[in-house]
């Protein structure tokens, strides 16, 4: 159960921020156009690349010796340099949801949340390397790949459908600030752990 709330917590927060890929859905789903095929194609594909992460690292750190600790390393800088840029965007400020236009045609929703999702070197940084690296900690690493693919199932379901319900508050800037402020002190307690564990 540890490992799988462990996976479920570094999940969401990975996928917490919005990038352009979030912002496409909270679009699809502020025009309510395709929600579901948009939703299912976000989630099944992280629960694709966190699977290879979780299954393949696992085999390549006990082939490797030290390699889980570079990973550690390497992840614990990636996620204090991440930290560090959302809480600087929580300082700065200014940013606010601008909903613009999302893809008309159920193909073309697709394939721009696939090439959204695909096509993003961070995806597979998060998903592969990073999660891959720290569920090699874990003995129950099915449970925290699990609780990661659980995550990213709750979190772009709710995005997709409760954008309607967020609109009026991510198009105040002050409600920025708080998500940046948030992901970046998860985010550093999480590469804290990675460093003393």
């Amino acid at each position: 159960m540890e490992a799988a709330i462990a996976g479920f917590a570094l999940g969401f927060s990975l996928i917490l921020a919005i990038g352009a890929q979030n912002a496409f859905v909270l679009r699809q789903g502020l025009r309510r156009m395709h929600v579901l095929p948009v939703v299912l194609v976000c989630a099944i594909s992280d629960a694709a690349l966190i699977a290879a992460g979780v299954t393949g690292f696992g085999a390549l750190a006990e082939a490797v010796p030290g390699l889980e600790w570079g990973m550690r390393i390497f992840g614990a800088a990636f996620l204090g340099w991440y930290g560090a840029k959302t809480l600087y965007a929580a300082w700065k400020g200014g940013e606010a949801l601008a909903a613009g236009e999302g893809a008309q045609s159920l193909r073309a929703a697709v394939l721009t949340c696939l090439a959204l999702t695909w096509l993003n070197p961070h995806v597979y940084l998060d998903t592969v390397v990073l999660l891959g690296a720290v569920s090699a900690q874990y003995d129950a690493r099915l449970a925290f790949a699990l609780g990661a693919m659980t995550a990213s199932f709750v979190f772009f379901f709710s995005l997709g459908y409760g954008a309607r319900a967020l609109a009026p508050i991510f198009a105040r800037p002050r409600a920025w600030r708080v998500l940046d402020l948030f992901v970046g002190l998860t985010m550093w307690a999480i590469a804290a752990k990675l460093l003393w564990r």
